[in-house]
């Protein structure tokens, strides 16, 4: 009897310990919309560069180091910003890379992000293979194939797809690893900071266009941060190392005012579109300017891989990051750490200032 209790005990103790991992590995609530389309670069990628013959890869420790399933590709030592999304739209675990994703799993929604990647096709290609913008777009265009086949019919598609939430957050690499990198690329001779504006914005209006097409109704566009105040660009053009760099950040401000733009533009001229704008570089500028009223307490460098005279941009395989993660507002050269995903991914879903969304936040549109 005593050795039936000893085993009834361990199996409740092993049970207790899988359910509390379960719940720590999955997020909880009913989903506010059917599915979550991602499309995007770094910022988001969670996994598709993975096989890719890429210097833009992230699965190898200290990526992912606090995430529950460790290095799974994603730039960031924990959650990402989309990450931090799903959890609020109540869906039961994040969602899948375009990589991994098969059968009815696309059903809710799937992430085509690429590190490097950008609206430009030859955005990156010095670091090795991306998906580019349009790459993806092409991607999501397979998928919707695969929705029609599981679904039955066309028509029953297009209702599932139009209740989802599509999600771009694209451009931050075609000034990072395109327009300010001249030695690789002529666009910066080509084209002065206006002018390319808007010519990135006019290859995305493209994309975003066959997006609608292939059945996108709720749309997030993504306007890009401040780039000119990250680590990198501290560490290559602040003459300081501290202070941003306003030549690169008045460059993403003419592409962001754009995106404003675009977004009044499809909403007067699509049928039945709902399209809003995040306003990224705001948030992630207020981050850097009150970083006590989040509780961070670096701000100019990155938790690994990062130093004013240091040419490394990401962090190296096993390499010991910093020790206090949650008070870094950068992960990297480039990314930012999970708490300050959570951060920017929570007022995205839910502003707190009247400048976060444009005209209104996500969790708006997921009730429409």
């Amino acid at each position: 009897m005593e050795t039936k209790q000893k085993r009834w005990s361990i199996m409740f103790v092993v049970a207790t310990i899988f359910v509390l991992n379960s719940s720590y590995y999955k997020v909880q609530g009913k989903p506010q919309v059917p599915c979550y389309f991602i499309f995007g670069d770094s910022l988001v990628d969670n996994g598709n560069n993975n096989g890719f013959a890429s210097l833009a890869r992230a699965d190898y420790l200290p990526y992912g180091i606090d995430f529950p399933r460790s290095s799974t590709g994603r730039f960031s030592n924990g959650k990402t910003v989309v990450d931090t999304i799903a959890e609020h739209l109540g869906f039961d675990d994040y969602i899948q890379s375009y990589a991994n994703a098969s059968n009815r799993d696309i059903l809710r929604g799937v992430n085509y992000a690429s590190a490097a990647a950008g609206i430009r096709d030859e955005t990156g290609q010095q670091l090795g293979a991306r998906t580019s913008f349009g790459g993806q777009v092409n991607n999501y265009v397979s998928t919707v194939s695969q929705v029609v086949r599981i679904l039955g019919n066309v028509n029953l598609a297009a209702h599932h797809l139009k209740q989802c939430i599509f999600s771009v957050g694209i451009g931050s690499n075609d000034y990072l690893n395109n327009y300010f990198l001249p030695d690789y690329y002529q666009t910066s001779r080509r084209f002065t900071p206006n002018q390319y504006a808007n010519a990135l914005i006019k290859q995305y209006s493209k994309q975003i266009r066959i997006l609608y097409n292939y059945g996108a109704r709720k749309l997030v566009l993504n306007g890009i941060g401040p780039i000119g105040c990250s680590p990198n660009a501290l560490a290559q053009h602040s003459r300081d190392g501290s202070t941003c760099v306003a030549k690169i950040n008045s460059a993403n401000q003419m592409f962001n005012r754009r995106l404003v733009t675009l977004v009044d533009y499809f909403n007067k001229t699509l049928p039945d579109a709902k399209f809003i704008y995040i306003n990224n570089y705001g948030i992630f500028q207020d981050l850097i300017d009150h970083p006590k009223k989040f509780d961070f307490s670096v701000t100019k460098s990155g938790c690994c891989g990062v130093g004013r005279n240091n040419g490394q941009i990401t962090c190296l395989p096993f390499q010991t990051p910093c020790q206090h993660r949650d008070k870094y507002i950068f992960w990297d050269a480039f990314h930012p750490t999970e708490a300050a995903n959570i951060v920017v991914g929570t007022r995205a879903y839910r502003a707190q200032s009247a400048s976060d969304a444009y005209p209104y936040d996500i969790r708006r549109l997921a009730k429409l």
